[in-house]
């Protein structure tokens, strides 16, 4: 989400957490209540920067507040979420008013739950060289002089330069020889033979150059140490590119060496499973000295790095500020949750914080239409917006030229940016390839979007209709297969078996008329159902199917009271390693608040799950407004 102008709250000083340099401070939310979902980590959108378009740029905001920029966004209603699975009485109450108030710990693939609470490095077998062993006739080849150089040369201490060993008995056996006293002895140095002035020479030199520095993972690893060192990632208010980006600066890797199963929440404290190619445990362990908002521990070596989608879930520990409900209300609304659960809707982040939601995009590219797709992208909008994106706009729309509009873009990376650089590139009748510079995960968001108000909008009305039961022509999976229930099967199911899907090729429709909705909604849309294939792959919708009701496990709850708004009530894996004392809840405090966990399966909505607890609208726009009424 945009870091953006803040509804009028008073400035707090936050206790600082992690570690002793971190210059950011847990101070009250810039945002409204519920300004990001938890998009928990599964196939097959895990992994997407689910933001709209633009908020990428970096700049200031200009002129009107918050609340003024978020009149124009969209609320649950625009987006299809409407319904409710219990009838207790909402209350009102602050998500996120603080980062630490969410607390996200992966569930990994073996249904452990993921904790940072070891900072010692693993013990191992005595190491076993990776190279030849040297033959005898190799001792005495090298002067201690040339071991010396040698070794300089191994350590880049002379990054750029080699070492040249004079054979002065030049044979081939004798040339051999020191070829491999030079690869066994100081391993990562390449040899070569060279003629200078009439004599011959071994010349040792580091195969990669400058590049050899930047990877010294490539030597010195024990063949029975795994290949993968797997540790536990702690951050607070960062996202996982974010934080894999810094550690990648550190280490001076590429981001694409560490691997993991989900992306995390930035406005909130998470934990979650990193793995690393051929990096020590030293290595990482001696980045928690320099590291701010981030903590690295629970080292151990594997031989596999970790996969996209593989976690079995998050478990949440959230606390809700302010609550205006009786405890009463509280247990109605929270035995709701752990016995019947939420609507698995589609949260608001995937839609977008600005006047164009991304699922308008998304329609125009299966419709391909693509002047509408880069209209909608670049046109000048409603709404409070960073003032270098409005003159981009405003030069766009005067003049079309996509290099004058680029010009007003302090940051090019941004979508608008990127689609601009694309059209200077390719020309606007190439729309097609222009488009094709925005990362695909950024162009897949869209129509992922569209997707998700199609399937959230048929949910609300098969609830509606049928209320929490099963019906004849409701769908249930069997295997990875989808099967129409008869009536008499819909008796022996209940509503958390029931699956809708997402609209593709590849996926059939209830029978009842849901399904005809399906095809109704996407007609109006100028879309055929019949035809969910794009002429582009990428944009092909084979669709997929997704469960209804989800009913959290795990689920407990308390309510407290507290006092001093400025700290912490929750008592972090990085605070118990540390031995540092857990919150203490005044029972007499002026303040309440409902602190709650529960755990969620993979790509399902933290906060639609609060939502149902609360009968609050989780869109900014709502919540921007509770928000400056609290504070008012």
């Amino acid at each position: 989400m945009a870091e953006s102008e803040p509804a009028p709250v008073p400035v707090q000083v936050g206790e600082k957490r992690g570690c002793p340099e971190e210059k950011e401070e847990d101070t009250p939310s810039k945002k409204p209540k519920v300004e990001d979902d938890h998009k928990n980590g599964g196939p097959p959108h895990q992994d997407e920067e689910e933001e709209p378009e633009g908020e990428a740029c970096d700049g200031e905001e200009d002129g009107e507040t918050f609340a003024d920029m978020m009149k124009h966004c969209l609320t649950e209603l625009d987006v299809g979420i409407l319904k409710y699975v219990s009838d207790h009485e909402g209350f009102s109450g602050i998500l996120k008013e603080r980062y630490s108030d969410f607390v996200v710990h992966e569930i990994n693939k073996q249904g452990k739950v993921v904790h940072l609470d070891d900072f010692s490095i693993p013990a191992e077998a005595e190491e076993v060289p990776e190279v030849e062993q040297q033959p005898k006739e190799c001792d005495d080849v090298l002067t201690e002089e040339q071991k010396k150089q040698l070794g300089e040369l191994q350590l880049f201490k002379n990054k750029e330069g080699d070492v040249s060993i004079e054979v002065m008995d030049d044979t081939k056996e004798k040339r051999r020889l020191v070829h491999i006293a030079i690869k066994t002895q100081f391993p990562g140095l390449e040899t070569k033979t060279e003629e200078k002035e009439g004599s011959k020479f071994i010349v040792a030199y580091h195969a990669a150059g400058k590049k050899a520095l930047a990877a010294p993972r490539k030597h010195f690893w024990p063949k029975n140490r795994g290949s993968f060192c797997h540790f536990v990632l702690y951050k607070e208010n960062k996202d996982t590119m974010d934080a894999i980006n810094v550690l990648s600066k550190f280490l001076r890797l590429r981001p694409n060496m560490f691997s993991y199963m989900g992306t995390k929440d930035k406005r909130a404290i998470t934990v979650q499973e990193i793995a690393v190619l051929k990096i020590t445990a030293e290595r990482l362990a001696h980045l928690n000295k320099c590291l701010m908002n981030l903590k690295v521990g629970n080292f151990c070596y594997k031989n596999h790095p970790l996969k996209l989608g593989e976690l079995q879930g998050n478990h949440f520990t959230v606390v809700i500020r302010n609550i205006s409900g009786t405890d009463e209300q509280v247990h109605q609304a929270m035995t709701s949750l752990r016995q019947t659960g939420f609507i698995n809707y589609y949260g608001m982040q995937r839609f977008g914080t600005t006047a164009v939601p991304t699922q308008q995009v998304g329609r125009a590219i299966l419709k391909n239409d693509w002047n509408e797709v880069v209209d909608l992208i670049l046109k000048p909008r409603p709404g409070a917006e960073k003032e270098f994106l409005v003159r981009c706009r405003e030069e766009w729309a005067k003049t079309q030229d996509p290099e004058a509009a680029l010009k007003k873009l302090p940051n090019k990376r941004c979508v608008e940016g990127q689609l601009l650089r694309g059209l200077s590139m390719y020309g606007k009748k190439n729309i097609v390839t222009a488009f094709g510079l925005i990362p695909r995960n950024n162009r897949l968001m869209y129509i992922h979007s569209y997707q998700s108000v199609v399937w959230n909008t048929m949910v609300s009305r098969r609830i509606e209709a049928f209320g929490l039961k099963a019906v004849e022509g409701d769908l249930v999976l069997r295997g990875t297969a989808a099967h129409v229930l008869t009536a008499e099967e819909a008796e022996t199911h209940s509503i958390h078996d029931i699956v809708m899907p997402l609209p593709g090729f590849d996926v059939i429709y209830p029978s009842h008329h849901i399904g005809k909705g399906y095809r109704e909604m996407l007609s109006a849309d100028g879309l055929d159902i019949d035809n969910m294939r794009h002429k582009v792959k990428d944009y092909s919708l084979a669709g997929t199917y997704r469960r209804i009701i989800i009913r959290p496990s795990d689920v407990t709850w308390e309510v407290i009271q507290y006092d001093d708004p400025r700290l912490s009530l929750v008592h972090t894996d990085f605070e118990k390693v540390e031995n540092k004392p857990a919150p203490v809840f005044n029972k007499e405090g002026k303040y309440r608040a409902l602190l709650m966990e529960f755990s969620l399966p993979p790509s399902t909505y933290a906060t639609m799950a609060i939502r149902e607890v609360l009968k609050l609208d989780t869109s900014i726009k709502k919540q921007t407004q509770l928000n400056t009424t609290w504070f008012n």
